[in-house]
């Protein structure tokens, strides 16, 4: 009697218990947004807002705290001594993030760069050795939003090697992306950046963005608003890709694994006369609040529609920047000639200098390598004159890269100038720009958000490189998939521990 009450009361006790919890079953189905209903990261939304600084991110974060992005610091990681590549260009920085490689690995130094094996567009291949451009130049018409229908192949390099055919960006990429490897793996891919030559994200396949929506940026006016207009053509197809549809909102392909855009509009009131910052401090002037309020604004949209579409939980956001911007302190802006360092290395003799690729760096490519030292010392003894910092060469340029005696891609020489220091064209009126070494341009945000993930603030050193093998390892794929993280030993970013897609 006593074995027949104690097996009557516990089915009594097992039915008030599943009648209980059947309530909070339905919750969690009828609440997708819950932080649990779904403990796996299936979705990376990756984020570059362009020339935005870590003192950027922490200024507006405190200033603002009911901002979207003080929401999501506090469901995130901060790391606030993070650098980009080095060049800081766009090129190489958004390869950082995507292929876990630097310029070492990826082959990619700049949107304007040199190759000795590769021949000159519509040369035929006679000649070998050239400057390699995959910018707005490139398009059939950059004065179109849609450049006038994409790349123009006649503009192109050509390489002899493969029958003098044309070079388009994703082929001179030397290492795989993490578009790439989520598409092997059967995952849905998309990106939107700023001209059609960042089809580069394809990758060597060519076939790593499924969506890809390269708007021309060069079709703008230039300014802030007009700026932030372009920008919100983008956010549109983050938008319409965040409801499962394509970046038209035309097609149903469902939420990519991993997608994201670049913004401009700070990046571009960084450098306009009368705009950027009012001080040393990174105060912005109001054109640059006024830019920085839409990326906000815009972020803010994002993570509005994945709460919407129950993918808040599943997704995790990472805000960075492909470069920084110098100088932050106005007072320090200094155009300096960009004819001066061609003019001295071409002093020296004839078929010297092959290539001078300019902005507050330089890059040197010469002709006659045998010159690399008499370069050196011209430049050094015209430091004041060039407003040069530093010169790298020799053994200084293949620690960094590659030994430009056996890679057809590294620069002899590397010039450093003083920091605020634009070279650039006389008519320039710009009041910073990005590509050099300083803190100013490599001192670049970096966030890693998710509902799951605890507020912390992250001050030992890293790089964005280390995005792109947590993308992966987030996913639930193998960061060592990317042939640049092979071979660069590339580290995934210290306290994200998430449930993989997996």
């Amino acid at each position: 009697m006593k074995n027949l009450r104690s097996k009557l009361f516990l089915s009594i006790l097992l039915c008030t218990v599943f009648l209980i919890g059947i309530p909070y079953a339905v919750n969690a189905q009828a609440n997708p947004n819950n932080k649990d209903h779904d403990p796996k990261i299936r979705h990376i939304l990756l984020i570059s807002v362009d020339g935005l600084h870590a003192l950027d991110l922490k200024r507006y974060v405190s200033t603002y705290p009911h901002s979207a992005l003080a929401a999501l610091s506090k469901d995130g990681v901060t790391y606030s001594n993070a650098s980009t590549s080095e060049p800081s260009d766009s090129f190489p920085g958004i390869l950082s993030m995507t292929t876990g490689g630097t310029p070492r690995s990826t082959g990619v130094f700049y949107d304007d760069s040199y190759d000795r094996k590769l021949s000159p567009p519509g040369s035929n291949c006679a000649t070998v050795g050239t400057e390699v451009v995959y910018d707005e130049s490139i398009d059939i018409d950059n004065t179109q939003i849609n450049g006038g229908g994409g790349i123009n192949p006649a503009a192109l390099p050509l390489d002899p090697s493969k029958g003098c055919t044309p070079v388009y960006p994703h082929s001179f990429l030397r290492v795989n992306t993490i578009f790439e490897v989520a598409r092997q793996a059967g995952l849905h891919t998309a990106w939107s950046d700023k001209h059609p030559a960042y089809e580069l994200l394809n990758g060597p396949s060519g076939k790593g963005v499924e969506d890809l929506y390269t708007p021309e940026i060069a079709s703008t006016d230039g300014t802030t608003a007009g700026t932030e207009a372009y920008d919100a053509l983008k956010v549109q197809a983050i938008l319409n890709e965040i409801d499962g549809k394509d970046h038209t909102g035309a097609h149903k392909v469902g939420i990519p694994a991993i997608f994201g855009m670049n913004f401009q509009a700070v990046s571009v009131t960084q450098k306009l006369a009368g705009a950027g910052y009012l001080d040393a401090k990174g105060t912005p002037s109001l054109a640059l609040l006024n830019a920085l309020n839409f990326v906000d604004q815009s972020l803010g949209k994002f993570v509005q529609e994945l709460r919407k579409e129950g993918q808040l939980s599943s997704t995790t956001i990472i805000v960075t920047a492909k470069h920084g911007q110098t100088p932050i302190d106005p007072s320090k802006t200094l155009r300096v000639s960009n004819k001066i360092i061609p003019a001295l290395i071409n002093a020296i003799g004839p078929n010297v200098l092959a290539q001078a690729t300019q902005d507050d760096i330089a890059l040197l490519w010469l002709k006659d390598q045998s010159k690399t030292q008499a370069v050196v010392k011209t430049l050094l003894a015209n430091k004041a004159l060039a407003h040069i910092k530093t010169v790298l060469s020799g053994d200084q340029i293949s620690d960094l890269y590659k030994n430009p005696l056996k890679d057809a891609r590294t620069p002899d020489v590397v010039v450093l100038p003083e920091n605020g220091v634009i070279y650039a064209g006389a008519s320039a009126t710009k009041i910073a720009e990005h590509g050099g070494f300083n803190k100013d341009d490599t001192n670049v945000a970096l966030l890693v958000s998710n509902p799951k993930i605890e507020s912390e603030h992250v001050s030992s050193k890293v790089t964005t490189t280390e995005i792109a093998p947590t993308i992966l390892k987030l996913l639930g794929l193998n960061p060592r998939a990317l042939q640049a993280v092979r071979e660069e030993h590339t580290q995934l970013l210290p306290e994200i521990e998430l449930e993989s897609g997996k």
